[in-house]
């Protein structure tokens, strides 16, 4: 039987045009999601397709990127399937992993898609640097409210406590603290 895993990033983008393909060749059943591909963290959609899957069976995607995005996820992937004796198909690339052929251009093309996920990461973080240098860039908000733990400090409270009331990790409340008493000692 031949299972469909339809994937796009952001929740404004539709998973239609990839469904629609997916049915023409020739899956009954389609999993979709909508959520990033960078990692397999989150992909529940994913995972309950990998389980599902039976020997004989395929799983069909129109790209490899729909998958993974990363050498080590997809080979992770690739293991799964292997193990349980189903093929990967993509609709748009050939590849069809039940022969020699699809297996090679399968692995040419994980290598691709890590290394633009790469230089996309790499462009990110040139554009950070830049917007940081120009002062436009502050990073993320803090969402730890340090004043509030310096003040239960500043209470007698101990760590035990301050972590119940605020929530907030014993690591994150001893460096608070301590950041606090390096700033006097100096």
């Amino acid at each position: 039987m031949r299972y469909g895993y339809a994937r796009v990033s952001t929740t404004d983008q539709s998973l239609e045009l990839q469904e629609e393909t997916l049915r023409k060749a020739g899956c009954e059943i389609i999993r979709g999601e909508k959520v990033s591909g960078s990692s397999r963290h989150g992909r529940n959609e994913l995972d309950i397709l990998l389980e599902f899957l039976r020997p004989g069976d395929s799983l069909v995607v129109t790209r490899i990127d729909r998958l993974a995005r990363s050498i080590s996820d997809l080979q992770d992937i690739m293991r799964t399937l292997e193990q349980k004796n189903v093929s990967l198909v993509c609709t748009e690339q050939p590849i069809d992993t039940s022969n020699a052929i699809g297996k090679a251009f399968l692995n040419m093309l994980g290598v691709f898609a890590q290394f633009e996920n790469e230089l996309r990461r790499e462009r990110q973080l040139e554009g950070i640097a830049k917007a940081k240098a120009k002062g436009v860039y502050k990073g993320r908000k803090q969402m730890i409210d340090h004043d509030r733990v310096k003040a239960l400090k500043a209470e007698g409270l101990g760590v035990a406590k301050i972590m119940r009331q605020t929530g907030i990790s014993k690591t994150h409340v001893y460096r608070i603290i301590n950041e606090n008493s390096e700033k006097n000692h100096a």
